[in-house]
């Protein structure tokens, strides 16, 4: 589904409407939070958001197993494998599997870093083990009890924020504020905008990390796309931050095409997308993670091969403060378990 656009206005007599629904779901999703989740027993980290919707977890949790690896640990990750008809808990394999068996952000990852998809996250954790992991890290699952969680890293947006601040169905939240942000570790804003100033300085006042980072473009990316005039499609959860991204970026989109986040795409858009990009001379970019679902098998058919990726990397203003921040969690987290066991 695409996300209603009232979410992100300040004021709606739709949000208004749909309150005392919100009221209900919110209460249900903050007793969720207050749960006891399965114990590990290695180091669970949890790349979450606030909201439904695209925010960067993906970009964030690739930047996370890189650091870990750095820091000499062998981090996997676990999915929900949402979209995905495989219930697992299975590894991710881009040789054998495509979005449709696993969802697309488990497809793309894999091919960097170990992935087990599960339905029930909690029966990855054996098989995540298994595969000699020494830090889970959870990509989403902030508000989903089923695994005890020893840091949460929030990502959110820059440019919007946490939208009209009210939880679902009357905004785009999927729990109360308060509760998320007492829950928080780490706070990573995504952009240069000021729409999460406020949650950012409620983090800080609790004494919490807010982290600062912003999405660069590869270069060859940037390479492919250099003076050709692009047609830009995508089905992610934010699609105008993607396009504002690419125009921030140097590269001359003259046409956008807008799909609903994590859609498969039939033939007929496919056709349209081609025939339109050949009759005006456009050079067709899209996400990875588009990109991810195009595959069959590690494979992209004929005309798909000439989409270029807009491939990005997350990089934080203070590298050092992140280092600091999963140090200092992970220390923590392996603490308590010695305390426990001894």
């Amino acid at each position: 589904m695409r996300e209603p656009a009232f979410w992100y206005r300040p004021a709606s007599w739709k949000s208004h409407l749909l309150k005392p629904l919100a009221a209900l779901y919110g209460a249900a999703a903050a007793f969720r939070l207050t749960r006891e989740g399965l114990k590990a027993g290695i180091p669970v980290l949890c790349v979450g958001n606030y909201h439904g919707g695209g925010a960067g977890k993906t970009p964030t949790v690739l930047a996370l197993a890189g650091l870990l690896r750095e820091l000499g640990e062998t981090p996997v990750v676990l999915s929900r494998g949402y979209r995905g008809k495989l219930r697992g808990p299975v590894r991710v394999d881009a040789s054998r599997h495509n979005a449709a068996d696993v969802g697309d952000e488990p497809l793309m990852l894999s091919s960097i870093v170990p992935v087990v998809v599960s339905r029930d996250r909690a029966d990855g954790v054996a098989l995540a083990k298994s595969l000699a992991a020494t830090v889970i890290v959870m990509d989403d699952g902030f508000q989903n009890p089923a695994i005890a969680k020893d840091a949460s890293l929030i990502v959110i947006d820059s440019r919007r924020g946490v939208g009209n601040a009210q939880v679902m169905p009357a905004g785009p939240l999927r729990a109360p504020l308060p509760e998320q942000i007492a829950r928080t570790d780490a706070l990573i804003v995504i952009g240069d905008g000021d729409a999460a100033a406020g949650v950012a300085a409620a983090v800080a006042a609790q004494g919490k990390p807010v982290l600062a980072a912003h999405f660069r473009p590869h270069e060859s990316s940037l390479a492919a796309l250099r003076g050709k005039p692009a047609l830009a499609f995508a089905g992610i959860g934010d699609p105008a931050r993607f396009f504002a991204t690419l125009r921030g970026s140097g590269v001359d989109v003259a046409r956008t095409r807008v799909f609903a986040d994590h859609h498969p795409l039939a033939q007929a858009e496919i056709d349209s997308l081609v025939a339109d990009a050949r009759r005006e001379r456009l050079t067709l970019v899209t996400t990875e993670k588009d990109l991810a679902r195009l595959r069959n098998a590690g494979e992209l058919p004929d005309w798909a091969c000439e989409v270029v990726p807009f491939r990005v990397t997350l990089e934080f203003d203070d590298a050092a403060a992140l280092r600091r921040c999963v140090t200092a969690q992970l220390y923590e987290a392996r603490q308590k378990r010695f305390e426990r066991d001894n």
